[in-house]
């Protein structure tokens, strides 16, 4: 018989990372870039600096996430999604507490030269993005046990993640900045209804109560066609209603990848297909954010 090679410890630390879920800190980070660039505010330094605590921050969730849903007996053996760290063995639970502390500790150390230029705003929403990560599966109320995770992943990672990096920028923010922000944060927020879509059983079973487990696989696939359609009708509302250029329409080219996507739902519970399903809503968030920061600096 052939024998599967041993995973090394570089390897497993970027398994915990889960790489595939990366763009998903990146895109608003592109948009808040570009909305600042639209406005003649852009600054490299706290737009690289925003991006790195970005995806700092990710990581840091995703190790938290692996370490808090071992002890809370979420993850198991039958779980269909890629392989969590902790619960295979591959980095022991004190190795992967103390990534997570360097990770945050990394992240802090970034958002102190952003609270040197934004100031006590920045502050709190460094200390919050923190505290969310570690009590979206940590504590004693996690709010992704209790239906809460999609709304604060649609807050984090839209709203505060592209208004924070316009704000280090500019030192200002705006209603149509939110505005802006609201496709990212939707696509992004689809990204956790798949995860979660796939995992409803196992998680049903550990008493990790989603908002999936609550409304169950049809509930799930109508939230998300409708973050599809909040987050392809903002561009269209940003042209007809408030006058910006028409290449802000250039997220729809990303169209022809998002229904496939979204019809894999109402075909498929397979565990493969939806992390393959996973995967790409990842990177359609990435490529739409992408086209979307364009859209806004050419326009």
């Amino acid at each position: 018989m052939t024998q599967t090679a041993p995973i090394s410890k570089t390897k497993a630390w970027i398994m915990a990372s889960r790489p595939k879920t990366l763009p998903a800190a990146l895109a608003p980070v592109l948009v808040g870039m570009a909305l600042a660039y639209a406005d003649g505010g852009f600054r490299w330094l706290p737009a690289l600096a925003a991006a790195a605590g970005a995806l700092l921050l990710q990581i840091g969730a995703n190790f938290a996430n692996d370490y808090f849903d071992f002890f809370k007996g979420a993850d198991t053996h039958e779980r269909l999604g890629p392989t969590r760290v902790t619960v295979s063995g591959l980095i022991g639970h004190g190795e992967l507490r103390w990534g997570m502390v360097a990770v945050f500790g990394l992240a802090a150390l970034v958002g102190l030269y952003l609270i040197y230029v934004g100031g006590w705003p920045i502050l709190a929403i460094g200390v919050a993005s923190i505290l969310g990560a570690l009590l979206y599966t940590g504590g004693p109320f996690p709010f992704g046990y209790h239906g809460l995770g999609d709304f604060f992943v649609f807050i984090f990672f839209g709203l505060v993640a592209v208004g924070g990096t316009y704000y280090v920028q500019t030192l200002a923010l705006t209603p149509l900045v939110l505005l802006a922000a609201t496709p990212v944060g939707a696509l992004i927020t689809n990204i956790l209804v798949v995860n979660n879509y796939r995992d409803i059983e196992t998680d049903a079973r550990a008493g990790k109560r989603t908002l999936t487990v609550m409304m169950g696989r049809r509930g799930a696939r109508m939230e998300y066609v409708l973050l599809l359609a909040v987050a392809y009708l903002a561009p269209l509302a940003l042209w007809l209603g408030f006058g910006w250029a028409p290449w802000v329409m250039l997220p729809w080219i990303t169209l022809p990848l998002a229904v496939p996507l979204a019809r894999t739902l109402f075909v498929s519970t397979d565990g493969p297909t939806l992390n393959v399903t996973l995967a790409g809503t990842a990177r359609l968030s990435l490529f739409f954010g992408l086209l979307f920061a364009v859209g806004i600096a050419v326009g």
